[in-house]
C-alpha cells in the first residue's frame, strides 16, 4: 500500500485546495418587511432598467437572483412598460398585475451618473420597502462595473432573505497549469499573470491574493497579489522536494501546505511574512495532504493515508487531536480525499471513489457524521464551497470534457460554469468588493 499511495502524492498536484473566507459585509439600509419563507422560492420581477446600459444591468440582476436559487424570476412582457405603472392613487406600480404574475417583490432600478438607484417593492403590501443608491464607478460593462452590479444583487438578496448573496465572488481554477479566474456567473474569464506550472490555487480572506504551488518534484509555494499581478516566493517554505496544496488561514496571517519527500508527506504551517515553517502533522511515513481550515481557524480537515488508503481526517490547527472523519463504507474503493470545510462549520465536502472507478461529491456532518451523496452522473471531483455554505463548485466530466459545474446543495440544481476543456482545481473566493476583484491580468 505504501508504494501505491506514493502515487497519491504525485497526483495530489492535480487536486484542489481551499481558501480562507472573508466576513460578510453589507450596506446599511432600511429593514425589509417582506415575509420570506426559506422553504419556497418567491417570485421576483425585475423591471426594465432605465438609463445608460440599463439592459445590461437588468440581465445581470436577473441572472444573479436566479443563480442564488432562492427566487423564481418572473418573466415580463416589456413591450408596453406603461402596464407596470400604478392605476390607483398613491400606487407606484400596478401591484395587482404583479400579484397575478406570481411576484412577491419587484425590483425597480435606474442608472444615474456613476450610480444605480434601486427600489424594492413588496407586492402584497403595495409599497416600497427599501431604497438605496449604489456606486458603480467604473466604465459601463467593465470588470469592476459588473462586479459592482453583482454587489447590488447580493444586497437585494439580503434585503429579502436576511442572507447576503454570492454573486460578487469569483472562482480560480487551473487549465493546462495556468491559473484562470471567472466570475461566479461564468462571465469575464481571464488568465492570471501566472504563466505556467501553477497548481492548487487558494484565496486569502480579503480576496486579493492567491497562494499556489508550482508543478514538479522541486515545487515551491507562491503568492500572487492580484492588485499588482506579481508573484512572490514563500522563501521559508521547505525548500527541497515537493511542496503542495497551500491554503491560507482564515486570518490570512499564515499558510498551511503539504511537504513531501521520500518518507511521505506532512503538513507545515508558515507565516506569510516568511517565518520558519513548523510541522503540524506526524504521518510517520504516510502521506498527509490537502489541508482545509474550519471557519474559525481552530481546526483542519486533511487527507491522510495512515490507515493504508486515503481518508479524510480532522485535527486541531496545532496538529493535536487528529481523528478519522470518513470512517464508513458505501461500497466505494476506500479512497476519500479533497476535503473542504463549509463556511458555516457544519459540513465537510469531499470526493469519494466508487466501485465503477468514478469519483462523486459527498458531504459529512461534523455533528453526527451523517453523509450525503450529491452527484452521480459522470466523474465529479475537487469540491469547493461558496461563501454561502449552500453552493459547491467542482470539476465534472458529465458534459463529456472536464468542466466546472456549480451545485445548489439544497435544491440539487446544477449549472455549467466553464467551457474550457480540462478545467480543474476550483477554489471559490470570499465575497469581494469591486476593487478587490480587480485582477492585474486585465492591466497587462
Amino acid at each position: 500500500m505504501r508504494s501505491s499511495f506514493c502515487l497519491v502524492v504525485l497526483v495530489v498536484l492535480l487536486l484542489p485546495m481551499q481558501r480562507g473566507r472573508a466576513q460578510d459585509t453589507t450596506h446599511r439600509g432600511v429593514t425589509i418587511g417582506l415575509t420570506y419563507d426559506p422553504a419556497s422560492r418567491p417570485g421576483i420581477a425585475v423591471l426594465p432598467v432605465t438609463g445608460s446600459s440599463g439592459d445590461s444591468v437588468r440581465v445581470i440582476l436577473r441572472r444573479d437572483l436566479d443563480y442564488s436559487d432562492r427566487f423564481t424570476i418572473v418573466p415580463l412582457d416589456a413591450s408596453d412598460p406603461a402596464t407596470f405603472r400604478g392605476t390607483t392613487p398613491g400606487a407606484e406600480l400596478n401591484y395587482p398585475l404583479f400579484s397575478r404574475l406570481g411576484a412577491a417583490a419587484v425590483i425597480q432600478a435606474t442608472v444615474g451618473e456613476g450610480s444605480l438607484h434601486v427600489a424594492l417593492h413588496d407586492v402584497a403590501k403595495g409599497a416600497v420597502m427599501n431604497v438605496q443608491d449604489f456606486p458603480l464607478g467604473a466604465r459601463a460593462n467593465s470588470k469592476d462595473w459588473r462586479m459592482a452590479v453583482h454587489g447590488v444583487s447580493d444586497e437585494i438578496e439580503r434585503w429579502i432573505t436576511g442572507l447576503k448573496g454570492i454573486a460578487q465572488t469569483r472562482i480560480a481554477f487551473v487549465v493546462a497549469q495556468h491559473i484562470r479566474i471567472v466570475d461566479s456567473d461564468g462571465a469575464d474569464e481571464e488568465v492570471t499573470p501566472v504563466t505556467g506550472n501553477a497548481m492548487s490555487p487558494s484565496w486569502n480572506f480579503a480576496g486579493n491574493q492567491i497562494a499556489y504551488a508550482t508543478f514538479g518534484t522541486a515545487s515551491r509555494i507562491m503568492i500572487l497579489d492580484l492588485r499588482t499581478g506579481h508573484s512572490r516566493l514563500l522563501h521559508n517554505a521547505t525548500p527541497t522536494h515537493a511542496n503542495l496544496t497551500p491554503v491560507f488561514a482564515p486570518d490570512g496571517a499564515s499558510i498551511v501546505y503539504a511537504h513531501a519527500d521520500d518518507d511521505g508527506s506532512d503538513l507545515f504551517l508558515v507565516a506569510t511574512d516568511d517565518d520558519t515553517p513548523r510541522r503540524i502533522s506526524v504521518g510517520r511515513g504516510t502521506d498527509n495532504v490537502q489541508p482545509s481550515f474550519s471557519p474559525d481557524g481552530r481546526r483542519l480537515a486533511f487527507t491522510s493515508g495512515r490507515v493504508g488508503h486515503p481518508e479524510v481526517y480532522i485535527m486541531d490547527a496545532d496538529g493535536t487531536n487528529a481523528e478519522l472523519l470518513t470512517s464508513f463504507d458505501f461500497g466505494d474503493k476506500n479512497y476519500r480525499s479533497d476535503p473542504d470545510w463549509s463556511p458555516d462549520g457544519r459540513l465537510v465536502a469531499f470526493q469519494s471513489q466508487f466501485a465503477d472507478g468514478r469519483f462523486q461529491i459527498m458531504t459529512i456532518s461534523l455533528r453526527d457524521r451523517s453523509t450525503k451523496l450529491l452527484t452521480s452522473e459522470g466523474s465529479n471531483e475537487q469540491p469547493s464551497w461558496a461563501p454561502d455554505g449552500r453552493h459547491l463548485v467542482f470539476a465534472s466530466t458529465r458534459s463529456g470534457g472536464r468542466e466546472l459545474w456549480v451545485l445548489d446543495t439544497e435544491s440539487g440544481r446544477l449549472r455549467q460554469l466553464t467551457r474550457a476543456a480540462g478545467a480543474q482545481l476550483p477554489a471559490w473566493s470570499p465575497r469581494l468588493g469591486s476593487s478587490a476583484s480587480t485582477s492585474a491580468a486585465s492591466r497587462q
